[in-house]
Formats: structure tokens, C-alpha cells, sequence
């Protein structure tokens, strides 16, 4: 089937032009919070730089009306809060303390504490909405139409509306809504948006396409395979979404401090007002009062509750950004611990795509050896086979075995042009009581031997390449102090082999499942925190043991989404430290937080608790911490790693 792009309306790019959404811009929204700090600033100018002061009425109800339209949605929360026998909150706690500065008499410091404290909840509004854009770019990414061929004619409709096994067209520019295998000869697309890697990937004929990716330059014709809703995009979507829901420990003991610490400060404030009433030689209510109200203002513990689960936010979004989806923040935490990376070889630290290393011959032509071993190979699914297919190339032009015949466990047998023609292992050599060099036997990649008419006319060498970057890796992962361990079911002299280059610390090979759980066990009684990487698949009981199971290029298999706790969707070795590094960054910007907020609040209650701070520092150090606090959490979703 053609991929040329030819005149008629159908292979023409389609542009898409969605109804505009018109928005109001973020400050136009928090119109009533602007004019309450309008009106408070004009208040306190013309008092303290005018010396115009308003009269108790008139100022009653001018700071009156700017708190009304700086906290109504605060008294509105608190409200319904404690309706619901919800008292020890945030909201509720600005309230008490809002309302006893104006009982006290002192209307713009609570008019301050309101607005600022209102401030503080946009900024942290536009954070937490800033830290989910990345995650939420995810959702964007499938198309609303997709163009189908029905009846020799193309049809636009809802994804949801595809069967399996129908043909859809993608025109240059567009997504691919549904996973398939191409039926055009090739195509090029660009699966960023999926796997993080902005080189072009070419598909051929047969090869699979996922839904998110974009057809470059030619109209591609792709045969579905999956249903829009079972997609191996709208599943990612969907780990992606519950993500953000799994907490981490680290949220998880900040919400229960939260609900502990809130109602101890509630009655330490209280007990501030009270207790002095039999102790203090000359009482004032209301000073006492005051007091409480600025250690209210100062406990209230949002920094926390919003800073920490902003930085998570923040870690899954950036992990988001470079190819690395976390199944909650709760995996964050537990990649921190890690120490020992163990991986799986083939596919991870290696392409999983065998190819030709060496061809040697002995006193026989170098292309006819080629094409005699690709004649035998080429009905085979082998990916030894296909391999020396590939690498023939040209050379197998001409060249035909007939009568080919599979020795079980041995190689091929079949006649070229008269002659016996043997292809296979050291077994099929000795089977057929055909010599070779005994230096042979020392060769630890996979080999093919050929024999023509019962000589040893040569041998080829097949291995699994090594990924580039996977040597970089095995530095870095060092440099981090991190232990690094290989298990292959390959056999031993190709694990040393690989583990030797890659500089790997540890490696066992002719492992079954069985013995990969076995020595991860070992591995975790020597105290080890362990991540395995592998494909999720063979690999499952040793993904369960880990700490963490990271799955490496899970858009090419449907049961790394289900059985991992991290994807690396760009199937790179190098995503592995990147997810190592963006939880390290996460965890130490969180704590960093966490340390801020709690030395700053327990050094202004202090203050506020002996007098020495009033409703204007209590508010400044409350709202600034939080601001920082974000500030803090926000620069995750800058980094680069």
C-alpha cells in the first residue's frame, strides 16, 4: 500500500479548530482580592503618611467590606467545615484569628492577615496548577477524530467508534489515535510525546505504531489493533492520573501531623489567653487575646500541607517531562533508599537485537559463505536467523536452499547447487563428524558454523549489542554510590563478557526465574535496597521482591505498565539515574521545606506567645514561609537532569 501523499481531500492535512475557550486571565478571577488590597493600602496611606484617620465607624466598615471581599471564600470553607465537625483547619483557625482582631479592635491588622492569607492560596493555587501541566500535557495528546477507511472511502469519526482490525489513515502532522501495525511500505514519526526522544523513528511494514504518535511527512495507513480504551496511551493516562493520588510517606505522615499538630496549637493558643488570668498581676483580656490570635495566625501549618505534595507533584511532572512515569509519590520515596540497582540484561544494558560481529573463513569466498548461511536462515524466526538474513544483504541474491531441514537444538540442513550445506552450532559440527578449529569452543558469542559437502568452510558470530549509553550508566550509578548487579538466563561467559564492558560490580547468568528471585533475595539479606530493572514480564516474581521494579520501554509491553512501579518509556539505560536523581532532588527540596517552615514557625510562636511579635509579623512569617516554601517546590519543575 502506497504512503505517497497524493491530491484528493483525504491526504490532505487536516487542521484542527476547536471552539476557542475564552478565560479569564488569573488576576481578573481574584478581582475581590485586589480591591481588598487596594483598599487596605489607601487606608493605610492616608493614615500613616497623611495622618488622615478614618473615624472607628467609618473605618469599621471600610476595613469591614475589604475583609468581606478578601475572606468570604475562607469564612465560606470554614463555615461549612465546621458543620461537618471539621474545626481544627486552616480556614478555620484564619477565621478565629480575623475575627478576634476585629473584636479587639483591630481592623487592618485583620484585614492584613486575610488578604495576605488569601494571597498566599492563589499563589499556591497557581503552583499546584503549574506542577500538574506537564502531567496533564499527557491528556492532550490524543487525538478527538481519526480518519478510517470504510468501504474503499475515508470516513472522520470518534476514536471510541474503531474497531479492531479496520485501517485508519494519518496524514502528515497528525497523531495516531489507536495502536496498529503499519501497512503502509514506511513512515517516519515522532513519539516525544511518548518516549521523550525527539529523533524521528522510522516504522516499516508490519512494525507496531502507538497511539500519541505524529506522522511526519507521508500519509500512513495502520491497521488497528487495539481498542481506543485499551491503547497502551490511555493506559499510561490512566497511571499517570492515579499517581498523583498514591502519596508518599512523607504527605502521608505531614497530613497526620497536620491533624494532630492543629488542634494542639488551637489549645496552646487558648491556653495563651487563659492561663495568664491566674498568674499575671494586672490582666488585659484583650492583650492576651491579641497574643493568641498572633500565635493562631503563626501556626497555621499550609506551608507544610501544601509545599509537600507541590514537590511531589513536582518530581512526577519532571519525571513526566523526561520519559519516566512514577506510579505514585509514595515511589519516590522508595528510590531514594536504593543502593543496588539490579538489572535484567537483555533488553535493558543490551538492544534485545542480535546482529552479525565477525564472519572468518577458511580458504572460502566471504560472500558466498554469507549468502549459503542467509539461504538456510532466511524461512527461519529466529532472531539469529533473521540477523545473518540482514547482514547478507546483497550476497544472498541468487542463492536458493532447497530441501532445508531444522535439526532440533543443532541448526539447518538443505542443498545449494547440488551441495550439502550445514548451518548451526558446535553439535550440528560433531553430529556430522565435521573438524574445525578447537579455538572455536573458546568463542563466548552466540556462533553459527557453516560446512559445505562436509567441510568447515567458516563461521559467523551473532551478539546482542550493547546500548550506548549503558557504559555511561554503570559510571554514573557508581558515582552515586549505588551497587550494581546483572542476571541473564544467558549463559556465563556472555554475562562476563557484557558485565566486563559495562564495568557491572556483580553478574550471574544460566539463571531461571527462579534463580533471579533466589539471588535478589540473597542481594536484600545483605541489608541491599533494591530496584530490578527488567521487562516486567519473565521478570515478574523478581519485580514483586524488589523495593521497586523499574520496567524498561514499557509502551512495547502491555504488562510492564501493570506490574512496575516505574516506567522508562524511552527504553534508555540512562533513565534509570534520571529517575534515581529527579527522587533524590524531590526528597531533598521536600525536607528542605519541612526544616523552613518548622524553625521559622516555632521561633515566631515563641515570639508571638511573650508579645515580642504582633498580627503583622505573625501574617508576614506565616504567608512567607509558604510563598518560599513554594518557591522551593516549584524550581523541580525547572530542573533539568
Amino acid at each position: 500500500m502506497s504512503n505517497e501523499c497524493c491530491d484528493n481531500e483525504s491526504c490532505k492535512p487536516r487542521v484542527y479548530s476547536p471552539a476557542p475557550v475564552i478565560d479569564k486571565p488569573s488576576w481578573l478571577k481574584h478581582w475581590n482580592l485586589l480591591l481588598s488590597l487596594l483598599i487596605l493600602a489607601v487606608m493605610l496611606v492616608s493614615e500613616y503618611a497623611f495622618g488622615l484617620k478614618l473615624q472607628k465607624s467609618l473605618s469599621l466598615v471600610a476595613n469591614g467590606v475589604a475583609f468581606l471581599l478578601a475572606g468570604w471564600s475562607v469564612l465560606g470553607i470554614a463555615f461549612r467545615k465546621i458543620k461537618h465537625g471539621d474545626i481544627f483547619n486552616e480556614f478555620v483557625l484564619m477565621s478565629v484569628a480575623t475575627l478576634g482582631a476585629f473584636y479587639i479592635g483591630q481592623y487592618s491588622e485583620g484585614v492584613a492577615v486575610m488578604v495576605f492569607y488569601s494571597i498566599g492560596e492563589w499563589f499556591q493555587g497557581a503552583a499546584v496548577s503549574n506542577a500538574k501541566k506537564s502531567i496533564k500535557a499527557l491528556l492532550d495528546i490524543r487525538p478527538d477524530e481519526v480518519t478510517v477507511i470504510r468501504n474503499g472511502k475515508p470516513v472522520v469519526i470518534k476514536p471510541l467508534e474503531v474497531l479492531t482490525g479496520e485501517s485508519i489513515r494519518i496524514k502528515p502532522g497528525e497523531k495516531a489515535a489507536l495502536d496498529g501495525v503499519l501497512l503502509s511500505e514506511s513512515s517516519s514519526f515522532n513519539t516525544a510525546a511518548l518516549t521523550g526522544e525527539s529523533k524521528p523513528d522510522t516504522k516499516y511494514k508490519g512494525e507496531q505504531i502507538l497511539a500519541g504518535m505524529i506522522s511526519l511527512n507521508t500519509v500512513a495507513d495502520v491497521k488497528v489493533t487495539a481498542l481506543f480504551k485499551d491503547s497502551k496511551l490511555s493506559r499510561i493516562l490512566e497511571m499517570v492520573q492515579d499517581a498523583t493520588a498514591r502519596k508518599s510517606q512523607t504527605q502521608l505522615f505531614i497530613s497526620a501531623f497536620a491533624k494532630i499538630y492543629t488542634p494542639i496549637v488551637f489549645f496552646l493558643a487558648l491556653a495563651v489567653v487563659v492561663i495568664p488570668y491566674f498568674f499575671a498581676a494586672h490582666y488585659d483580656f484583650n492583650d492576651w487575646l491579641y497574643r493568641g490570635l498572633v500565635f493562631l495566625v503563626i501556626s497555621c501549618p499550609c506551608a507544610l500541607v501544601v509545599s509537600i505534595p507541590l514537590g511531589y507533584f513536582g518530581g512526577i511532572g519532571l519525571a513526566s517531562r523526561n520519559g519516566i512515569l512514577f506510579k505514585g509519590g509514595n515511589f519516590l520515596d522508595v528510590m531514594t533508599k536504593v543502593n543496588a540497582i539490579v538489572m535484567d540484561k537483555t533488553g535493558t544494558l543490551t538492544k534485545g537485537v542480535f546482529k552479525v560481529q565477525e564472519l572468518v573463513v577458511n580458504d572460502f569466498d566471504e560472500k558466498k559463505l554469507t549468502g549459503i548461511a542467509a539461504a538456510l536462515e532466511k524461512n527461519s524466526t529466529h532472531p539469529v536467523g533473521r540477523a545473518i538474513v540482514d547482514y547478507a544483504g546483497d550476497a544472498a541474491t541468487g542463492i536458493t536452499a532447497v530441501n532445508v531441514e531444522e535439526i532440533a537444538g543443532h541448526g539447518l540442513k538443505g542443498i545449494i547447487d547440488g551441495s550439502e550445506a550445514l548451518a548451526g552450532n558446535l553439535k550440528l559440527m560433531r553430529k556430522y563428524n565435521i573438524p574445525f578449529p578447537s579455538e572455536i569452543e573458546q568463542i563466548t558469542d552466540t556462533i553459527v558454523i557453516v560446512a559445505v559437502n562436509g567441510s568447515y568452510a567458516g563461521y559467523i558470530t551473532i551478539a546482542d549489542e550493547i546500548k550506548e549509553d549503558a557504559a555511561r550508566v554503570i559510571r554514573q550509578m557508581h558515582k552515586l554510590n549505588i551497587r550494581t548487579v546483572m542476571l541473564s538466563g544467558d549463559k556465563q561467559s556472555v554475562v562476563d563478557k557484557v558485565a566486563k564492558q559495562l564495568g557491572i560490580d556483580e553478574a550471574f547468568g544460566d539463571l531461571l526465574p527462579e534463580g533471579k528471585v533466589e539471588k535478589v533475595q540473597q542481594l536484600k539479606d545483605r541489608g541491599l535496597h533494591i530496584a530490578f530493572v527488567g521487562d516486567g514480564v519473565n521478570d515478574a516474581p523478581v519485580v514483586a521482591l524488589a523495593d521497586a521494579g523499574i520496567a524498561m520501554g514499557g509502551l512495547g509491553s502491555d504488562a510492564t505498565i501493570e506490574t512496575a512501579d516505574v516506567v522508562i518509556q524511552n527504553d534508555q539505560p540512562s533513565g534509570i539515574v534520571s529517575a534515581i536523581k529527579i527522587c533524590r532532588i524531590t526528597r531533598s527540596i521536600v525536607w528542605q521545606n519541612i526544616i523552613l517552615a518548622m524553625t521559622v514557625k516555632i521561633a515566631v510562636l515563641a515570639l508571638g506567645a511573650g508579645g515580642l511579635a504582633n498580627l503583622w509579623e505573625a501574617v508576614i512569617a506565616d504567608v512567607g514561609v509558604a510563598l518560599l516554601a513554594i518557591l522551593n517546590a516549584v524550581r523541580i519543575q525547572r530542573m533539568r537532569i
